[in-house]
This record gives structure tokens, sequence and C-alpha cells, in this order.
């Protein structure tokens, strides 16, 4: 029987990510993300208009996966794809944040990948519905250890790479970002109040591409070091 102020089922622990420099740990509440955010990737997805209002979604934060812990190969696809970005860590609360004061809310960042079921984002996309089940699948947010800004600063520049298998496949820089850190911090304030413990990924470049079971995944940002990950096989049927 359940005890007063208990839960009917296990609620399982919170979502957390590793820190740079400490032994405390960065709990994750939500993982917005924002796309269409490098020039050079919505012309290579196709899109025409490129400075729209940011476009933001959310996955949910236990689609977390740390470095060094499988990254299985997703259910209902065909096409699974990377996308290397650099994910910002919320410190302060705030809703309606002034573009001079974002800054003040980061705790720090991070390196991710915003991994995507791209054929049925398209196919989403096609028929005017929501991403979802393109974007927001389980195991679908790769990222590193949290670095503190006081570590590494606001990083407003730097190289952001992505190889597969050694090989090279996303080549940036951080100052190529459409809308930069304190704009999509002032957009998205705007629309939820921002939480200690959320993230937020900052978009993705051009080169993203298919993995498959086997392949070794590594981003890497200046200042920040780099991420692996390697893509396992599917979940069995019936896993829990």
């Amino acid at each position: 029987m359940t005890q007063p102020g208990g839960h009917v089922v296990e609620p399982g622990p919170r979502p957390s990510l590793a820190v740079r420099g400490s032994t405390q740990r960065y709990p994750v509440r939500r993982i917005y993300c924002i796309g269409r955010n490098y020039l050079a990737h919505i012309r290579e997805m196709g899109e025409a208009d490129e400075r729209d209002p940011p476009i933001f979604f959310q996955k949910p934060g236990d689609a977390l996966v740390e470095e060094g812990r499988p990254l299985p190969y997703p259910s209902a696809t065909q096409d699974y794809q990377y996308e290397a970005e650099l994910v910002v860590a919320i410190g302060s609360a705030g809703l309606g944040i002034p573009l001079a004061q974002a800054l003040d809310h980061v705790y720090g960042y991070a390196i991710g990948l915003d991994m995507t079921r791209r054929d049925l984002q398209r196919a989403a996309a096609k028929a005017g519905h929501p991403w979802e089940n393109g974007k927001a699948f389980d195991h679908s947010a790769p990222c590193g250890e949290v670095v503190p800004a006081a570590l590494c600063g606001h990083p407003s520049k730097g190289a952001l790479t992505l190889s597969v298998n050694g090989q090279p496949r996303q080549k940036t820089d951080l100052s190529q970002l459409i809308w930069n850190v304190p704009e999509i911090i002032a957009n998205l304030s705007l629309l939820y109040r921002l939480m200690p413990g959320d993230l937020i990924y900052t978009g993705t470049p051009d080169g993203v591409g298919p993995v498959v079971p086997g392949d070794v995944i590594e981003a890497r940002i200046e200042g920040l070091g780099a991420f692996r990950a390697q893509v396992g096989e599917p979940l069995p049927a019936g896993a829990a």
C-alpha cells in the first residue's frame, strides 16, 4: 500500500549532467532547442526564409545521454541523423529577460547532439504537424559535461566541428549563429519562464547526415573540448 505523501508509481531519478571541476551535478529540468539557426543549414534543408523569428521545440529531459553511455539506434526510422550544437545551461530564473541581461542567467555551456529521425521530421513538416516524432524521442539528446561560464566565459565565436568515424562532417564557427545566445535567451523567455536546470540547444550548421550502429560521432567546440558517442544496436522489442 502506498504511504501518505508517496507516489503510486516509482517517479525515477531526475536527469543530470556532470559539471567540469566539480563533484556536484547539474540537474536538468527541460530541454529547449532552436531550429534553423545557421544560414548554410537553412539552405541545406531547402528552407526559403533566412531570418524568420526563432523556431523553438522541446525534448524530454530524460532524453539525455551522457558520454560513455549507450546511444541505441531508435525505432521507427530509416534515417537517423546527427546535429552538433552548442548547449546553454540556465542558472537563474527569468521571464521576459532583457537582451542586455540574458547572459546573467547562464550557468555554463556544453556540447550536445540533437539526434533526429529525419524521415519522420520531414513527413511531419510536409503534413504541417509538430516535429515531436522526429525530434523528441528516447535518447535523442546526447550531451557532454557542463562547463561553468566561470571557467570558459561566454563563447560567441570559435570552431564547432563534428566527425563520424574520424571523417569530418560538420564545420562552422559559433559567430555564424543567426540568433546568438543572448538573443535566443531573450526570445525564448518571452514564451516560457526559464528556470535553473533548463538546457537550450542553439542550432546546428550544415553537413547533417545519417549514422548507423557502430558509428562513432565526435563533436568539438573550441574552448569546451569534445563529446563522443557511439551508435548502438536498436533496443529489442519489449525492452524496459
